[in-house]
């Protein structure tokens, strides 16, 4: 009679980590300089917690659910061995394929050696099922927290370089205005004007790329509350959009009491998005319309164009981070987190935002709560 698999990872346990070390030492150049205990990595960790597995009975449900990497989690359990494997390959310099790799070359060494061992007896079926749903659940365990920390990595060498960055780009600013007040000739004052008009761009992605991140690891976008009426602010705001575009007409409407407790660097950022974005893909010429409501809770901002009416299936991922539409493909003044960070401005003030789009009209709208604060002064 064949052995059991259990029993055979148990017996050869040595044997088969040799195979898995001489796998991961060809995963270049991460391996280059890795030692051998580095190189072994919670394969023995994981390999027992396989045997284990193996051992106990379960039913199909709980096989079929293993085999979609889905085991239920155990609350308050510590990490396990392939959890914690996936973060040390992160560390190492291992990339996403290779971990994967090591995975597969386990799953079939593993079966090889076992096989041979088994000789003419035939090997059990349902050790190889088992087995499979086994590797199926650690890899799954593995990749998820390998993205994880890959992420994370990411997202704080973006916002460090971003912070890093604001620096050199606040001098070569300033220098611009330097410049531009010498009244050096027409030559030096275009130069300049083109240096502070590509440094603003580059200080709006800045800001972008910045607040994506904060977002990304989990701290949203901080929000500095004061009294604001967010008439005098909207017209201020346009203001400036509409020297950038001169050629787009924008025309703004208050009704009603607009004022509240919110930051107002922030929500006209947001405006600034919104607008922005109305005048990028509305019609050409056709007037952009900001509509501002006080309401008795809330306040609502509305941003219309016309054009083009946006499929209803689009609508829904209009705010997602990292989308630009076609006519921002040659725009590198757009990272494509305009209205994903309008969002994410909203929300951190309690409100909400949503598009329409029909007959040729498009419309977004942003419903922000007033502050209790606000509610207690107007009562006094």
């Amino acid at each position: 009679m064949a052995m059991r698999l259990a029993d055979f990872i148990l017996r050869d346990m040595e044997r088969i980590v040799a195979q898995w070390e001489a796998f991961a030492r060809t995963q270049l150049p991460a391996a280059a300089k890795m030692e051998v205990l580095a190189l072994r990595d919670h394969a023995e960790e994981i390999l027992q917690a396989i045997a284990k597995d193996l051992g106990k009975p379960q039913t199909r449900e709980e096989q079929a659910q293993k085999s979609k990497g889905l085991a239920p989690k155990i609350e308050n359990a510590p990490e396990t061995a392939a959890q914690t494997h996936a973060l040390l390959r992160a560390h190492s310099g291992f990339d996403v394929r290779q971990l994967a790799a090591e995975y597969r070359a386990l799953r079939a060494s593993v079966l090889q050696l076992w096989i041979d061992d088994c000789g003419a007896n035939p090997p059990h079926l349902d050790d190889v099922i088992r087995f499979n749903e086994a590797i199926d659940q650690a890899l799954a365990e593995s990749l998820d927290y390998f993205t994880a920390q890959v992420e994370q990595s990411r997202n704080l060498f973006l916002g460090m370089l971003g912070h890093d960055l604001r620096s050199p780009l606040q001098s070569i600013q300033m220098t611009a205005t330097y410049l531009a007040a010498l009244n050096a000739g027409e030559k030096v004052s275009a130069a300049a004007q083109r240096l502070i008009s590509s440094g603003a761009r580059m200080h709006a992605l800045l800001d972008d790329l910045l607040d994506f991140n904060r977002t990304q690891l989990g701290l949203g976008i901080p929000v500095t509350q004061a009294l604001v009426d967010l008439a005098g602010l909207c017209a201020e705001e346009l203001t400036e959009i509409r020297s950038a575009y001169p050629d787009h007409p924008i025309e703004l409407r208050i009704a009603g009491d607009v004022q509240g407790h919110w930051d107002g660097r922030r929500l006209r950022q947001s405006l600034n998005n919104l607008v922005v974005n109305a005048v990028k893909y509305g019609k050409s010429g056709a007037p952009v319309q900001v509509v501002v409501i006080g309401e008795a809770d809330q306040v609502r901002i509305e941003v219309w164009n016309t054009g083009d009416t946006i499929d209803p299936v689009m609508l829904d991922s209009l705010f997602e981070p990292l989308r630009r539409g076609v006519r921002d493909e040659n725009d590198h003044s757009s990272l494509g987190l305009g209205l994903y960070i309008a969002r994410e401005i909203t929300k951190a003030h309690g409100g909400n935002i949503e598009a329409r789009s029909d007959d040729g009209e498009t419309v977004f709208r942003v419903h922000l709560p007033r502050n209790q604060r606000a509610d207690d002064e107007q009562n006094d």
